[in-house]
C-alpha cells in the first residue's frame, strides 16, 4: 500500500522502508480524525493548558479552516454541543 510514496520518501529522505511506511500510516491515521474527535482532543488539549472556554471555542473555530480537508464553519454553539453533547 502506498508503495510510489514509500518509494519517493525513501529517496529523498534517510528514512528506510519500514520507517517512511510508518510515518505515511502516522500521517492518514492523523488526517482520518473526525471533525468532532478534533474538536473533543483540542478542547481537552487547551483547557490542560489553563485556557478558558471562551478562549478554547475560538481557537478551535479558528484552527478548523486548516485541516487538510475544512469541514464547514462550525459555530461556537456548535462547538460547545460537540463537547458537551
Amino acid at each position: 500500500m502506498h508503495d510510489e510514496l514509500v518509494d519517493h520518501l525513501t529517496r529523498s529522505t534517510p528514512l528506510q522502508r519500514g520507517e517512511a511506511l510508518r510515518v505515511i500510516q502516522d500521517v492518514l491515521a492523523f488526517f482520518d480524525e473526525t471533525t468532532e474527535d478534533y474538536v473533543r482532543r483540542r478542547h481537552r488539549e487547551l483547557q490542560a493548558e489553563g485556557l478558558v472556554n471562551a478562549e478554547i471555542f475560538e481557537r478551535v473555530a479558528a484552527d478548523l479552516q486548516y485541516r487538510a480537508v475544512a469541514p464547514p464553519e462550525l459555530s461556537i454553539r456548535q462547538l460547545r454541543r460537540i463537547v458537551y453533547g
